[in-house]
């Protein structure tokens, strides 16, 4: 099982460090079973997380068991009156608790996330006051979730704390399962409206996604999450804020590639390639993009956000 000490972890040694191409500004890949940090970039910096809130949303929610059957309406309230964002779940919808985590997490639907944190016993206050326990009991210090859509920009952590948040909720069936679910097709009302996952990876070939979670807005870039197997490890990688939807599919097929040994993709674009981290050592690195081998280690128009 992941430990807590995993901040100590992205901290430990390494005895070499190879350049990757890579164009989040943030990141950070880590072995599930060892610990050991494979890649690192940026990954102490406090920055806005969007959508990945929604993993924490989802959480508190089902720690708090509540029925899953519960029969929601969605409101003005749950409207976006900050980013104007779309949805495609009407004011008036009525839909299950379950419908509205399903689409949280798949669709990364802003209007289902709110419902969701506005109809937690005790409402949204006590919604927030679960959030902040559970960042201590997660020991996520650099966190701070204000609401449960990630629309705010106040909503902020690290790429090493959110290894912690991508971690436990993997521990949560429902949400490794809805996360990774490629599509769905959901009644509103007596309309049946098609939903497809936010991450294009999810349903690939090639790839065995065991947790996902996408997330964008201006101020926090194009974000993933994921928790995902190869070469025999789980593997959890956090990337934050890259600039495009294919350059955040890149970085996280580098990923990849960088756990099974394989050659790296290049952007096919004359545009100046991402900078590259010299050889060096891993510790006290706050720039650049390392791969580090373990001692041990023998292998007003309504903006769209997710």
């Amino acid at each position: 099982m992941f430990k807590k000490t995993v901040l100590a972890l992205l901290m430990s040694a390494a005895t070499s460090v190879f350049a990757v191409p890579l164009s989040s500004q943030h990141a950070v890949v880590v072995d599930e079973a060892s610990g050991a940090v494979l890649l690192e970039k940026n990954a102490h910096d406090v920055v806005p997380i969007a959508s990945l809130t929604k993993l924490m949303t989802a959480m508190v929610v089902l720690d708090a068991k509540l029925d899953m059957n519960e029969l929601i309406t969605i409101d003005e309230s749950d409207v976006d009156t900050l980013k104007f964002s779309s949805s495609r779940v009407p004011v008036g919808t009525v839909l299950s608790r379950g419908a509205l985590l399903e689409l949280a997490l798949m669709s990364s639907d802003n209007r289902a996330a709110h419902a969701l944190g506005r109809t937690y016993p005790g409402g949204m206050a006590a919604f927030q006051r679960a959030v902040r326990e559970k960042l201590v009991a997660l020991d996520m210090r650099h966190t701070s979730i204000a609401e449960p859509t990630g629309l705010s920009p106040y909503n902020r952590s690290t790429a090493a704390d959110l290894v912690k948040m991508v971690s436990a909720a993997s521990q949560y069936p429902e949400i490794s399962q809805l996360s990774t679910g490629t599509e769905d097709v959901i009644d509103m009302n007596g309309h049946t409206v098609h939903y497809r996952n936010t991450n294009r990876l999810i349903g690939r070939d090639g790839w065995d996604i065991l947790l996902s979670k996408t997330g964008f807005t201006r101020e926090a870039g194009k974000c993933l999450v994921m928790r995902f197997q190869a070469a025999g490890k789980n593997v959890i990688m956090v990337l934050l804020n890259a600039k495009e939807s294919a350059a955040r599919l890149m970085d996280a097929e580098n990923v990849q590639r960088l756990v099974t040994g394989q050659p790296f993709l290049m952007a096919k674009t004359a545009a100046k390639a991402p900078p590259r981290a010299t050889a060096g050592k891993a510790r006290g690195s706050r720039t650049g993009i390392m791969l580090a081998k373990a001692k041990n280690d023998k292998g007003k128009k309504k903006r769209k956000t997710v």
